[in-house]
């Protein structure tokens, strides 16, 4: 003997109604949005790695000596670069200028920083990666000195 359990339609109806609102209500949510959102997320990280350096420059030169040790790189030398890096990328993000060299800038230093430094790390380095591949692929959205400047461009001047 087969025993069938039924939902009661009511109740399928209602859940697919409340998933319809849902992906309408996510469709609906601008892009820029999301963009800015991931600007100012990655943008933070690396501004705050970059203070942390500059607050305290001899334990910074001693970290790259001894902890990090890049290949090929003198320490100090390693050490101003990635702070610059950081320093510029961030706030290039922020603003949304040149987002798209920034973001390309900052993969380069996660890349270096997940082969070299914590190569544990890497879900935390993946996080910060989609969020930069989405400001690579997309562009720093409507909330941006790119796209203020691309509009006056448009605009003839």
């Amino acid at each position: 003997m087969t025993i069938i359990h039924a939902t009661p339609i009511g109740i399928s109806r209602t859940i697919y109604r409340l998933h319809d609102s849902v992906v309408e209500w996510t469709t609906a949510l601008p892009p820029s949005i999301v963009q800015l959102a991931s600007r100012v997320a990655v943008a933070e990280v690396f501004w705050q790695s970059a203070q942390t350096k500059l607050a305290s420059w001899p334990v910074t030169l001693q970290l790259f000596a001894f902890e990090y040790r890049l290949p090929l790189l003198d320490p100090g030398l390693a050490a101003l670069m990635a702070t610059a890096a950081e320093l510029s990328g961030a706030a290039m993000l922020g603003l949304g200028l040149l987002a798209r060299l920034a973001s390309l800038m900052l993969l380069g230093v996660v890349a270096i920083i997940q082969i070299f430094v914590y190569p544990d790390h890497w879900a935390e380095h993946l996080m910060w990666t989609s969020l930069l591949l989405l400001i690579l692929s997309r562009g720093a959205g409507v909330f941006s000195v790119d796209h203020l400047v691309s509009r006056r461009i448009r605009a003839g001047g």
